[in-house]
């Protein structure tokens, strides 16, 4: 044991190099020489046996198998627990010396090429073997490795990369032409996220004269740009891109856009009053003009039923509260409303419906469905009728639907019109096949006994009496018809 120690500090405290002498050899021949004897040196330090012995233990298995370093490995770790337990019962203050566990990797079968197969071959077989532990900490790939970036890239690269999600820089693209040509591969390549980006690029590093006049003559790329100013509300910009393409309408439409975001009725209507003005088409112009005086009735409408309902003058007010203002709706929300509340006012009044129906030229089918449907919501059945009868110049009267009467069923009986209104007209219905369908769903009796009479089909009308209660009036109307040998049936 002491001659290993000297050794080892004979080993430390030596060195291979020398002072510089004249005498000295300066082939390979002595370099290799030196190398040799510090490896002979090392493997001295390290393994004081000889290497043609073989190491046996005990139990006369080989020192460095499989199944002596398991023992090894398992006897280690009894005594250590043993070692551990038995300081622990002492309770002695001072620090217990931990006994070292027993390992079947030497130094020497590190540095020593041995031909066993319980041996190592190498090194490196040595650290990438499975059964050891490695505490070293695994380092992070850089970040270079991750972000696949490289400033080299031409625009038809840089456009296809930006396809496929990279990450990639169009700072490097600085002269006019480069920015021009990264925006036709743009183009070219027909992806829509891709064009946006370069044209963000381009609205952020361009004037907006020069960016203005290149995209004039690149309409698909203008087209992405409008679009995206209206998305993003950049209104200023596009009022300006859309003066200097001379497109007075769109610049017109713009601004009238703008009344959406005004939330107080007096200002938005102020505002409007000042879009009549504007180069609208002639189109255009009277719907402007629509919705200012729209807006005009509905401000003076709120004021007076407000009052009205709050004062609690109102009979219809107090049984049908409001439930929601009639500011800012539209035009057929309107009429709604003034057929609800004020379907009888004179036609004088700005409340009216006849007044709103002529103001702005409503249709008849449009007013026709929406007086219908309020006035059946408050199952007023007399207005209905009234509603849908007519006089010719001759002083008769006639029952007509602009929309169809099967639509006049189907509104009535959404609202639990009661069956004797329901057939009266459903008999009005054209369409043989539509009127039986009608009668038979909503079990008007009477109109699908008719209509067989009507047909002289027997056998349908017989089929039919098993429908129908038994003794009830519609059984022996039925019977009536069957006995009846004036008509004449077809089977």
């Amino acid at each position: 044991m002491s001659r290993v120690r000297a050794d080892e500090e004979e080993y430390w405290h030596s060195s291979k190099f020398r002072a510089f002498t004249f005498d000295d050899e300066d082939d390979e021949l002595s370099q290799l020489k030196e190398s040799k004897r510090a490896v002979n040196s090392l493997r001295d330090i390290v393994d004081d046996d000889d290497d043609d012995l073989e190491r046996v233990s005990w139990s006369g298995e080989p020192v460095g198998s499989i199944s002596w370093s398991i023992k090894e490995t398992a006897s280690g770790s009894t005594s250590s627990l043993d070692g551990r337990d038995s300081s622990l019962q002492k309770g002695s203050s001072s620090y217990a010396a931990l006994p070292k566990q027993a390992s079947s990797y030497s130094l020497s079968s590190l540095f020593k090429g041995r031909n066993k197969l319980s041996s190592f071959q190498s090194l490196s077989d040595a650290l990438t073997d499975t059964g050891v532990k490695n505490y070293a900490p695994e380092l992070r790939r850089p970040k270079a490795e991750y972000k696949d970036y490289s400033s080299d890239w031409s625009p038809k690269d840089t456009v296809r990369r930006m396809q496929r999600g990279k990450v990639c820089s169009l700072e490097r693209f600085r002269s006019l032409q480069d920015k021009l040509v990264l925006l036709d591969e743009a183009v070219a390549g027909h992806d829509g996220n891709v064009i946006t980006a370069v044209l963000i690029f381009l609205k952020r590093t361009l004037r907006r004269e020069i960016l203005f006049r290149e995209l004039e003559v690149r309409q698909v790329a203008l087209c992405h740009l409008i679009h995206f100013l209206r998305e993003t509300g950049e209104q200023k910009f596009l009022l300006d891109l859309l003066r200097f393409l001379d497109r007075t309408e769109e610049v017109a439409l713009s601004q009238y856009r703008e009344h959406l975001n005004i939330q107080d009725v007096e200002k938005r209507r102020e505002f409007l009053k000042g879009c009549i003005g504007l180069p609208f088409s002639a189109e255009d112009t009277s719907h402007i003009q629509d919705h200012y005086t729209l807006l005009e009735r509905q401000i003076i409408i709120e004021a007076n039923d407000r009052h009205l309902e709050m004062a609690g003058q109102s009979e219809l007010f107090r049984k049908y509260p409001r439930k929601a203002s009639i500011l800012n709706m539209p035009l057929v929300t309107t009429l709604f409303y003034s057929c609800f509340y004020h379907y009888t006012e004179a036609e004088g009044m700005f409340s009216s419906p006849t007044n709103l129906k002529k103001t702005f030229k409503i249709p008849d089918k449009q007013y026709v469905l929406t007086a219908l449907a309020a006035r059946a919501k408050l199952r007023a059945w007399g207005d209905v009728d009234a509603l849908l009868t007519t006089k010719n110049w001759l002083g008769y009267t006639k029952k007509k639907a602009p929309i169809g009467f099967h639509r006049v069923v189907e509104i009535l009986q959404r609202n639990n019109a009661p069956v004797q209104v329901l057939q009266e007209y459903v008999r009005l219905v054209e369409d043989v096949e539509t009127r039986l369908n009608l009668a038979t769903k909503y079990k008007c009796h009477d109109v699908v006994i008719e209509t067989y009479r009507d047909l002289k089909d027997r056998v349908q009308l017989t089929a039919y009496k098993s429908k129908v209660e038994r003794g009830s009036a519609e059984e022996e109307k039925i019977q009536n018809i069957l006995s009846n040998m004036q008509i004449r049936w077809k089977n």
